[in-house]
This record gives C-alpha cells, sequence and structure tokens, in this order.
C-alpha cells in the first residue's frame, strides 16, 4: 500500500490586530507628509493600508501542493512484488482541492517508466483497467537488478483538469538466498483476470488452498502473468468471461501427490481429448477457482543441469593489430569499357546465335508440296483429286445461269390470278427472275 503522505495542506493567515494597522497609518503620515507629490503618494498608501484591512476582516489560505516525493520498497528477488497506485491517494495533488466533506471522483490514469527511460524493466508491469480504478505495478524482480535502485517516475494524469503529479518509487531488490523455492508450479485460472488476482485477499486465498494441498513449510507466490501476455485471446463480453491469469508458487517440499495425478497416462489421455483430468484435491479449489489442471506446469530445479559458465574478464584491452594504413587519396580510375562490351557483347552473341538457329528450322526444315505428294498413297491422291475436280465443276455450273429451265420447274398456275399459265418457250421465257421453287415466290 502506497505511503499516505500529506498531499496538501492549508495554512491560515492571522487578523493583523488594530495596533498594527494604526501603526501602518502614523508612519505613512509622518514619511509622506500631504503636500505636493508626496501627498499623492501618502494617499496610495492610505488607500493599499486601507485594503489591506479589509482583507484581513477575511480568513486568507495558503494553499501549498506537495508535488513530489519519494517512497523506498524493499522486495526480494524471485518472489512477487506488488504495489497500488491508489487514486485516493493522488486526489490531493491535484487543485481545485476538495472542500472537507465533499466527495471528488475525477478520472485520474497513470504513466510509469524508468528514470531516463521510456518505459518500465522488463520484470516490471502495469495494469490499470479503467480511469476510476487503482493502478498497478507488479513483476517479479530479477537477480540482475539486485544490489542497485530502480527508481519507477510515476506520473498520475487527472483527466478532468489536465493537472499532473509525480512520484518517485524506489525499489531496492534484497537478496532471497534464504527464500530459495526449488520446487515451482504455475497454475492456470480460468475465472479470473490478473487485477483481481492481485488483490491481497484473492491471493491469500489461492496460496491457502495450494498450502492445504501441499503442505510445505515455506509457500511464496513467484510471479502472475496474464493470460493475454502468454498469446491468449480477449474473451468475448457474455456470461461474465474472464481473461484468465497464470499464478507461479513455489515452496521447499518436493510436490504432493495431487499434483502429480496430471502425470498420468490416463488423465494426459484426457487433455489430449480436450477432457477435464480427474484430480482428486481439485474440490479445494473448484469453490473460488477454477483451474484447468491441463496446464498446470511442475518444475524441479533440483534436477536441472547448471549450464551457468564463469565469465572470464580481461583487462578490456583488444590486442594490438599494428598502425593504422588509411586508403590514399589519389585512388585509381577504373576502366568500366571492358565490362561495358561484356555486358553488350555476350547477350548480343546469344541472341545471334538463338536468331540463326529459328532462321535454320524455318526455312531450311521445311516440307514442300512435291516432298508430301510423294510420302502420300496413291489412292488417296486420286481421291482427293476426284473430290477437288467434282468441287469444281460445281462453281462453273453456278457462274453459268443462262441455260433453258426444264418444263417441270416452271410455273403452270398464274401467281396473281390462279388461272392456267400456258407453257412459255424457253428461249422467251425470263429465266433470270423466276425462282428455282414456287416457294420462293
Amino acid at each position: 500500500m502506497p505511503h499516505r503522505g500529506a498531499g496538501s495542506w492549508f495554512q491560515s493567515q492571522s487578523k493583523p490586530s488594530g495596533a498594527a494597522l494604526t501603526t501602518l497609518l502614523l508612519t505613512a503620515f509622518f514619511l509622506y507628509p500631504p503636500a505636493g507629490v508626496n501627498g499623492m503618494k501618502t494617499k496610495y498608501i492610505i488607500k493599499y493600508i486601507s485594503s489591506s484591512i479589509k482583507a484581513a476582516e477575511k480568513n486568507v489560505y495558503t494553499i501549498l501542493s506537495k508535488v513530489h516525493s519519494d517512497r523506498n520498497v524493499y522486495p526480494s528477488a524471485g518472489v512477487l512484488f506488488v504495489h497500488v497506485l491508489e487514486r485516493e491517494y493522488f486526489k490531493g495533488e491535484f487543485p481545485p482541492y476538495a472542500k472537507l466533506g465533499e466527495i471528488n471522483n475525477d478520472p485520474i490514469t497513470f504513466n510509469t517508466n524508468l528514470m531516463g527511460y521510456p518505459d518500465r524493466p522488463g520484470w516490471l508491469r502495469y495494469i490499470q483497467r479503467t480511469p476510476y480504478s487503482d493502478g498497478v505495478l507488479y513483476g517479479s524482480p530479477t537477480v540482475e537488478n539486485m544490489g542497485k535502485p530502480t527508481i519507477i517516475e510515476i506520473t498520475a494524469y487527472n483527466r478532468r483538469t489536465f493537472e499532473t503529479a509525480r512520484h518517485n518509487l524506489i525499489i531496492n531488490i534484497m537478496s532471497a538466498e534464504d527464500l530459495l523455492l526449488p520446487y515451482q508450479a504455475e497454475f492456470f485460472i480460468k475465472n479470473m483476470n490478473v487485477e483481481e488476482m492481485l488483490a491481497s485477499e484473492v491471493l491469500g486465498d489461492f496460496l491457502g488452498a495450494v498450502k492445504n494441498v501441499w503442505q510445505p513449510e515455506r509457500l511464496n507466490a513467484i510471479n502472475i502473468t496474464s493470460a493475454l501476455d502468454r498469446g491468449g485471446r480477449v474473451p468475448l463480453p457474455i456470461n461474465d468471461m474472464k481473461e484468465g491469469v497464470y499464478v507461479m508458487v513455489g515452496a521447499d517440499v518436493t510436490f504432493s501427490s495431487c499434483l502429480r495425478e496430471v502425470e498420468n497416462p490416463q488423465n494426459q489421455l484426457r487433455c489430449s481429448q480436450e477432457m477435464e483430468p480427474i484430480i482428486t484435491c481439485d474440490k479445494k479449489f473448484r469453490t473460488q477457482f477454477h483451474i484447468d489442471w491441463c496446464k498446470i506446469s511442475l518444475v524441479d530445479k533440483t534436477q536441472q543441469i547448471s549450464t551457468y559458465q564463469e565469465v572470464i574478464r580481461g583487462e578490456g584491452i583488444l590486442p594490438d593489430g599494428g598502425e593504422y594504413k588509411p586508403p590514399s587519396e589519389n585512388l585509381k580510375s577504373r576502366d568500366y569499357y571492358s565490362d561495358f562490351l561484356i555486358t553488350l557483347a555476350v547477350p548480343s552473341a546469344v541472341a545471334l546465335v538463338l536468331f540463326l538457329i529459328l532462321a535454320y528450322i524455318m526455312c531450311c526444315r521445311r516440307e514442300g508440296v512435291e516432298k508430301r505428294n510423294m510420302q502420300t498413297p496413291d489412292i488417296q491422291l486420286v481421291h482427293h483429286s476426284a473430290i477437288q475436280k467434282s468441287t469444281k465443276e460445281l462453281r462453273e455450273m453456278a457462274k453459268n445461269r443462262e441455260i433453258a429451265w426444264p418444263l417441270s420447274t416452271l410455273p403452270v398456275f398464274h401467281p396473281v390470278t390462279g388461272e392456267i399459265v400456258p407453257p412459255v418457250h424457253p428461249d422467251n421465257y425470263d429465266n433470270t427472275s423466276m425462282p428455282l421453287m414456287q416457294t420462293q415466290q
């Protein structure tokens, strides 16, 4: 919980006494007697003192704002660190200050960053769901940052008045050699959001349930991670669905038989089929926490082989590479003529060869008519020649239409009156306009 320092305070000024005001008037009268220019000055002084007397009859307040404060915290490396940024603590930093008994509910947001850098350290996370809720800094400090203070700048923004207030949080990471917990288990809780899980009472209930199942002598929360940071999807806004949260805890004793039940082949098969495994101790969590037992992770650091290699630090001096010799100022000009010839000659030669090959194929390798006739059987040539001869005769007959028509093709009845028409001599009959059939009239 943040330190509740005085955000602002009021300093009341006492009313000046009548004797003091009379002394001021007499001093002004003797210093500047009412004559000429000095008389005008005296009038101004008396007017100023009179206004001071009227102002003294009212309460005068001087507002002093505490816009910068530091707070030191001492978390342990490898143990969950939670720091709540309470809106009530920062409300007193923003003018106009609330009067006694007045409720001020301005929207306030926070921006946190490492001093001198635009973002926070990698191990530190921040979350604030809405401007009307408190912000939370949480994470698991690393051993690399141990021994040096980590200064976090906290800037609060009043979204109604656009006022800002800045505080510093100095994180002094302490050694946790006496708190080493080699047996670590990570649970996935489906019905919780990260800010809900960070609440002290909720986290305490979960650790109590784990301790009841695990029965360790020491049990600590190591880290809390939102499912969204692990690639999870944003839940649909229906049925009060939650994002889910991963909680890693550590203990000093080996895992209990209940936690080992997840490793059974039957439960592994059920998990592969997207079915819930059968865990005997699930009922101890089910009342408040819905745990996905298929995503539980058990880590035994006592059996892990250390891959750390000691770094041998040298003097930091690079080996002597001799005297530096810069390139000459008068560089030789490069001849690009040969490159130009190669660039043009090679593609041109290839194109010319391809052109000659194509010309030989198209001109010298063509099959002539005589060669084709020699390779064609005689019976096929006679058949095609007969067809060609008949076609030619039909075309010649179609051109010559001056011959006499047979009488059978001439009309018998008059096309208008319907009377019988005597046959017309073929020499006098205009056969150029007579249709071949009656239907063509």
